[in-house]
């Protein structure tokens, strides 16, 4: 493809109405984030866990109280879940299902901020905004994978675009209703779903301490007016929460019980002011994920800092009260311990918002230009030079790779060919180009070639195969200290004692439970053999997955006496209906 090619097609598009173009962005967004669905089964982190228990939720007809393998999960409220489960009984493919709520709610994500963008500013500007959201790294890796974050990233983006449109754009109260509406449905699909508020914090200032520019129209109404809108947020939460407490009430069953305080308190309260894993430091956002996650508008900070501080001179709400609102949530997940890089995703569509006025201005910067220019070679040259080294076997390279159980030697030398041929194309003439051409490159060659390179990685569909060599169709299987792909791809009825239960305690309570049923096995950890209840001499080795040694205790591998075989612990069943296994 040559450089007349890319002039053409952009002069092609140009020439479009402000609709076209739009319809043509969605198409091209739709392109990019669905290629791949249906062609990889769910990976962990966390994309396990919620498929299967959608799955169990289609298979038992029993949606309300979410359930992985028998035990109840009380960590998010069930709204994820419940869209993966309605998909999945709606296509049949968990394959298909477990994507599309992240994908759609990412493809809306981009359709609010490009509206919104487009209302206070410009439609050109508009699209500017979403172009810039679909090329950011983090957003299109959220949208391609099934976490919740995608998800909450879009309640939250409506939130303020209903709460921006409401105060900047044409000062209707439908819109700020439909804000907190949003904020609500937030709430119970990840509890950080009211955060749209905070940006309430900011517009006192600006509509009562600063000047607000003409071209503005600062909301004005009665103070109850204000107040309805938490109302509509609580009666969204209450659509879940007020059921769910009575019907736990009138069960009286202590483990719906304890579900409802692990949700009310553990998940939300104690998780943030107290969190138990995910520690890291105050400055963990700004060093470790926002560099790298937030490219290209990372990259692009210290050319649109001058523009903002403009626009806040000028009082100009359309900046002030997204870029107050971004600094804020990045305080709020920054005060907290327990950190992960996808918290702070739902600033990312404001961030986009408020860097698109200026991306034009700062596109015919030859610095910005240079800066995304060499970021693309920097990356084509590296992706280069580690598959050439893997390909020649060179030790450095190789025992990475054996880390990660991964060879993707080939793929990196065709993607770092492929960056550097796109930098040839684009030197002289919109080096900009560059960036939006190599990450579709690598979107796609990611969500075909790199899901079939990580199929067997990222599941233990190769542990199970090494199981039906040597168990009959009957086996009953008792999991000991796993993660949720081991239910959802067992060919076997699973038995497991709690996620959470102390390991030593599970291993007394697979023992004692298989003195009863002669035709269970224990599949566990070869590292938690300590020779007390099992014979590790005795144990047989499946193979490595997710960087463990799974090992499988018959009945040949009990030893005589076990100190924790008496362990209560309450026993969870999850019956045989894996995903297709094929050896």
């Amino acid at each position: 493809m040559s450089p007349a090619i890319f002039q053409h097609l952009t002069s092609w598009y140009q020439q479009k109405s402000p609709q076209q173009q739009l319809w043509l962005f969605l198409a091209f967004a739709a392109f990019i984030i669905l290629t791949g669905l249906g062609l990889r089964d769910p990976w962990p982190a966390d994309e396990p866990r919620f498929a299967l228990i959608a799955k169990e939720m289609v298979e038992s007809g029993q949606w309300f109280f979410p359930r992985r393998a028998g035990e109840y999960y009380p960590d998010k409220p069930p709204i994820f879940m419940w869209s993966i489960a309605l998909f999945y009984q709606l296509t049949g493919s968990l394959k298909l299902a477990f994507l599309l709520p992240s994908a759609l709610a990412a493809l809306f994500t981009l359709f609010l901020v490009v509206d919104l963008a487009a209302r206070l500013w410009t439609p050109r500007i508009g699209l500017t905004a979403g172009w810039l959201l679909l090329f950011s790294l983090q957003f299109t890796l959220q949208a391609k994978t099934a976490q919740i974050d995608a998800m909450v990233c879009c309640f939250i983006t409506a939130g303020c675009y209903g709460l921006l449109r409401f105060m900047l754009y044409d000062g209707l109260w439908r819109w700020y209703y439909l804000a907190w509406f949003a904020m609500g449905l937030g709430v119970i699909t990840k509890g950080v779903g009211f955060l749209p508020a905070l940006m309430l914090l900011p517009f006192i200032w600006y509509r009562f301490a600063g000047q607000a520019t003409t071209a503005i129209k600062p909301a004005a109404g009665n103070s109850w007016r204000w107040l309805l809108g938490p109302v509509l947020m609580l009666l969204a939460i209450g659509s879940w929460f007020f059921p769910m407490l009575v019907q736990v009430a009138q069960s009286q069953d202590p483990l719906l019980l304890q579900y409802r305080d692990n949700i009310l308190w553990k998940q939300t309260i104690t998780r943030y002011a107290d969190a138990w894993h995910h520690i890291k430091p105050f400055w963990y956002y700004l060093i470790e994920v926002i560099p790298l996650f937030w490219l290209p508008l990372s990259l692009a900070l210290p050319w649109l800092l001058p523009h903002w501080r403009q626009a806040v001179k000028q009082n100009d709400g359309r900046v002030i009260l997204p870029l107050c609102w971004i600094v804020l949530v990045l305080i709020f997940f920054a005060a907290s311990p327990g950190k992960r890089g996808v918290y702070i995703l739902p600033a990312l569509p404001m961030l986009a918002f408020i860097a698109a006025p200026y991306a034009e201005a700062l596109l015919q910067r030859q610095s910005f230009n240079r800066w995304l220019w060499g970021l693309v070679a920097l990356l084509s040259v590296l992706f280069s030079v580690l598959g050439l080294a893997g390909i020649l076997d060179l030790k450095a390279v190789t025992r990475l790779a054996d880390k990660f159980e991964v060879t993707p030697w080939f793929f990196l030398l065709t993607l770092g060919f492929i960056g550097i041929a796109l930098l040839s194309l684009t030197r002289r003439n919109k080096t900009w180009l560059s960036w939006p051409l190599f990450l579709s490159v690598f979107w796609l060659l990611y969500s075909t070639w790199g899901y079939r390179m990580l199929a067997d990685v990222k599941t233990p569909k190769q542990i199970y195969q090494a199981m039906q060599k040597v168990l009959p169709a009957d086996t009953e299987l008792v999991l000991v200290d796993f993660a949720e792909q081991f239910v959802l791809f067992s060919p076997y009825p699973v038995t497991h004692f709690g996620f959470h239960s102390a390991i030593t305690a599970q291993i007394g309570a697979a023992y004692r439970w298989q003195a009863f049923h002669p035709k269970a096995v224990v599949l566990t950890k070869k590292h938690l053999l300590d020779g007390q209840c099992f014979d590790p001499a005795k144990a047989v080795h499946l193979g490595f997955a997710h960087r463990v040694d799974w090992v499988l205790l018959t009945q040949q591998a009990r030893l005589a006496d076990c100190p924790t075989a008496n362990t209560k612990l309450h026993d969870f069943h999850y019956p045989s209906a894996p995903v297709a296994i094929r050896p």
